[in-house]
């Protein structure tokens, strides 16, 4: 048996369920994170690069589905989603912008279990990639969502980063309109106009240094 213990992290905002999931998994000899927000589930992600990460759809700070997005950008780590949510469409949305796999509340601690095992073997040897990614003078920070040239902080609008990190997430490949309007603006129909405006304008932009404590990337 390896000496390197496998590490899950649990983004949920109940404690009883955490508290329950945690239980179960030590049991099992996994090291457990918590977290109960979204941005600092991302954190912990970035930190303690986690074997597996089993996610909350309804976080207090956004939306779970966000988090899976923003991962994906840069992170490959295995996702369960743990939610009250049990509509078709709730599951598909998930599954599409990364979840690998997906549990209705309540639950059964065995199936859950079951599903960590499974999640684990099909990522076993997988290589963490690193959330900074630089090139010529410039350096993005995804977890942090900051964006650098020669140290100094740029300005990007929410999409214009989500955007940024969806095409270097995707370097060298080529991208559909559906897949940049479902991971950059949420959506899953094709509006060929929409993303043809707003690289047009972006690319036309000049982007300058931000003063501190201005920047809102």
């Amino acid at each position: 048996m390896s000496s390197t213990p496998t590490n899950i992290l649990i983004v949920e905002d109940e404690k009883e369920i955490r508290r329950f999931v945690r239980i179960a998994l030590e049991s099992e000899g996994l090291r457990v994170f918590e977290s109960e927000t979204l941005q600092r589930g991302l954190i912990e992600a970035g930190t303690r690069k986690p074997d597996l990460i089993i996610l909350d759809l309804g976080l207090p700070d956004g939306d779970g589905l966000s988090y899976i997005r923003d991962l994906r950008q840069w992170s490959a780590i295995p996702v369960i989603v743990l939610s009250a949510r049990n509509a078709e469409e709730d599951k598909i949305a998930a599954l599409d912008a990364g979840a690998d796999d997906y549990l209705s509340k309540p639950f059964g601690i065995g199936e859950l279990l079951a599903r960590v095992r499974v999640a684990l073997r099909r990522h076993s040897g997988s290589q963490q990639e690193s959330a900074l990614v630089s090139f010529s003078e410039i350096t993005v920070d995804l977890i942090n969502r900051r964006v650098l040239r020669n140290g100094e902080d740029l300005h990007l609008t929410p999409i214009e980063f989500r955007l940024l990190a969806e095409l270097l997430a995707n370097s060298g490949k080529v991208i559909t309109q559906r897949q940049l309007l479902s991971h950059v603006w949420g959506r899953t129909t094709s509006n060929t106009a929409t993303i043809c405006a707003f690289i047009w304008g972006t690319c036309g932009k000049s982007w300058k240094p931000t003063r501190p404590g201005r920047n809102t990337c």
